[in-house]
């Protein structure tokens, strides 16, 4: 009950402060854009792959004093005026969690000086980038073969695919990587074998931020999980489930899984997999999975 109160004051003073200085400058923004990092050097490990995003909210800032968060696209009134730094910052939903809001670390500020004039509109069109100081571990299945290997159990397998019902130029590069279900093959357990395949491990280090980025296009539950691995055991943390769209509305969404906690807390690991399991869903007799830009993402 304290919680609600707190917003109501705070929503009956913003109304009060508007309502008394009736000439607010407005803040516009419909969309944002993720563009490559000018000072990126393709010879380090700033290689981000496609550029897709899910940037629903903004902190939005002006002279380092915090307006608000806003979802986007919004238009919010400002009670300021003369040359002010405005900066926004991108926002996420964690876990694909809508209330779980955050700013993402990896994405730079966009920052922009203005003169604000009362009663003027201020449309902004915010742009971000990766910081030049992430890295990237990134499956996008343009190859032949991919990092993900069959479990023993598994009745269907993880397949590059370019079906063009399903392609988007702005999501995949040439490829995205395809799980059909059916009624005979209808269950799908599969890992990377990144340290089996080519000798160096997933790079997630503990105690600092890190995300696994999933674009994603699905028909059926795909149930994502860390194995944490030593020399000695393995330990299987399960993650984010991405739940099934329905045929008619299905399309390419996104999330961001955070990763720290589970990182952090496998203090005995010396590396780690990623697991991904899927069953065809009760009732029908076909579904896929499109998953692309798998990316692990860190400092």
């Amino acid at each position: 009950m304290r919680v609600v109160i707190s917003f109501v004051v705070v929503f009956v003073l913003a109304g009060a402060c508007i309502k008394n200085n009736p000439d607010p400058v407005w803040i516009e923004v419909t969309a944002w854009d993720l563009v490559n990092n000018p000072d990126e050097n393709p010879a380090d490990k700033y290689k981000p792959g496609v550029l897709t995003h899910a940037i629903k909210d903004v902190w939005l800032y002006v002279d380092n004093s915090l307006i608000g968060v806003f979802e986007v696209p919004f238009k919010v009134p400002v009670l300021s005026e003369g040359v002010k730094e405005i900066r926004m910052i991108a926002g996420v939903h964690n876990n694909g969690i809508s209330a779980t809001k955050v700013k993402y670390p990896f994405f730079e500020p966009y920052v922009v000086t203005l003169d604000l004039v009362k009663n003027e509109t201020y449309h902004i069109d915010p742009v971000t980038m990766y910081a030049t100081s992430t890295e990237f571990w990134i499956e996008d299945f343009e190859n032949s073969s991919n990092a993900f290997v069959d479990g023993n159990a598994t009745l269907s397998s993880l397949v590059p695919s370019n079906d063009p019902a399903v392609f988007n130029s702005e999501i995949n590069g040439a490829q995205f990587g395809r799980i059909s279900l059916n009624n005979t093959d209808n269950l799908y357990v599969g890992s990377t074998d990144v340290l089996g395949i080519s000798g160096i491990p997933i790079g997630l280090p503990k105690g600092i931020d890190c995300y696994l980025e999933i674009d994603y296009h699905n028909t059926a539950d795909l149930t994502t999980g860390l194995l944490a691995l030593s020399t000695t055991d393995g330990l299987l943390n399960p993650l984010v489930r991405l739940n099934k769209q329905f045929e008619s509305e299905v399309e390419w969404k996104k999330i961001y899984i955070d990763l720290r906690e589970v990182v952090s807390g496998s203090t005995s690991a010396d590396y780690f997999e990623f697991t991904l399991d899927a069953l065809l869903p009760s009732g029908v007799n076909s579904a896929e999975i499109n998953i692309d830009n798998f990316k692990a993402v860190h400092f």
